[in-house]
């Protein structure tokens, strides 16, 4: 059973699991301080929750919450926890453009919605377009059947109506 300050901790990490729509695990081993600092810093201004806990716990909180299951054999080492509700692939692309200037942390693995993902997947993950990015692309589509009718019938109207005019002025003549 665990301690009161365990079970704190454990209750927190089953509440960012619960509300989160993806997690990211990267193992920090061979990082400096500074190093994990800067880190750190480039979620955050990713807008990305990151926390290192312990892998015991996290796994224990995995296994209450559900659904884990596959991701909990790369609890090992020394890992931090990447967290996120709505951009799902901002921690990937934190992760990669970080690794790309200082060969680490690295990468173990993910669950997006549901969807278990390894560690050679962080490309294909930080590839991922935003929702915003998505959302955008949709309305794209669906704005250009409407476009070109304006367009056509614009173009049909202002046909329409120069004919209109030749016929009525070859009509004075």
């Amino acid at each position: 059973m665990p301690t009161a300050e365990k079970r704190a901790v454990l209750d927190e990490i089953a509440e960012n699991l619960k509300k989160s729509n993806a997690v990211y695990i990267a193992n920090y081993s061979g990082m400096s301080v500074d190093e994990a600092n800067q880190l750190r810093g480039a979620f955050r201004k990713g807008n990305v929750f990151y926390k290192v806990y312990k892998n015991k716990l996290m796994k224990l909180a995995m296994e209450e919450v559900g659904g884990y299951d596959d991701i909990i054999p790369t609890l090992t080492q020394q890992n931090g926890f990447a967290f996120v509700e709505e951009e799902l692939s901002a921690p990937a692309k934190v992760l990669k453009d970080f690794i790309k200037d200082n060969k680490k942390p690295e990468f173990r693995a993910a669950i997006v919605d549901g969807e278990f993902f390894g560690e050679d997947k962080l490309d294909a993950l930080a590839a991922m377009k935003s929702k915003n990015e998505i959302i955008g692309d949709v309305l794209g589509l669906l704005m250009a059947p409407i476009n070109n009718v304006v367009g056509a019938l614009n173009a049909q109207g202002s046909n329409i109506v120069g004919a209109v005019k030749t016929i009525a002025e070859k009509g004075d003549n």
